[in-house]
């Protein structure tokens, strides 16, 4: 069978998809009829088109997920005072008390000798700590807004069960 005699190399894959395109699209560039051309070109930019549009999500994620950290905090802060409509000394604290627990955080989210119920205890008293500090910092009112507008902003996470919070 041809699969078996392609064996794993990468030149004998692109071979392989070559071929596979090539009879593909074969009519486009060798049939006489107008109108399997016509058909065969429109498959073919859109086979084209999607995988354009792949690499470009792709590459679009790619750039963002690489994003300077000091870049990222800089764009949540103004992310901060445009929606809740925070002073510069507010987003300021929020922003510096965000990046004083943050490696707390990283340290029991890195901690593979903790149980996930461990960690979900520990996590869930840090972030109460750094809510408290926030929550001073913005008053009653604006603290509801935020916890709001954190829960929106919430980046989703891939992987678990997503139990309840």
């Amino acid at each position: 069978m041809f699969t078996e005699k392609l064996g794993n190399s990468a030149v004998q894959v692109n071979q392989l998809l070559f071929v596979i395109f090539w009879h593909q699209f074969r009519p486009c560039w060798i049939g006489t009829s107008t109108g399997v051309h016509k058909l065969k070109f429109k498959k073919m930019k859109k086979v084209i088109m999607a995988i354009a549009l792949i690499v470009a999500v792709s590459s679009v994620s790619v750039v963002y997920a690489q994003q300077d950290p000091a870049a990222r905090a800089a764009e949540m802060k103004q992310k901060l005072k445009d929606d809740l409509k925070l002073t510069d000394v507010q987003a300021d604290s929020v922003a510096a008390i965000q990046q004083e627990f943050r490696p707390k955080m990283r340290e029991v989210y890195m901690d593979q000798s903790m149980s996930q119920d461990d960690k979900k205890a520990k996590l869930q008293g840090i972030n109460d700590q750094a809510n408290k500090r926030i929550q001073a910092v913005l008053g009653d009112d604006l603290f509801k807004k935020y916890l709001d507008w954190r829960e929106k902003n919430r980046p989703q996470r891939g992987g678990g069960g997503g139990g309840n919070q």
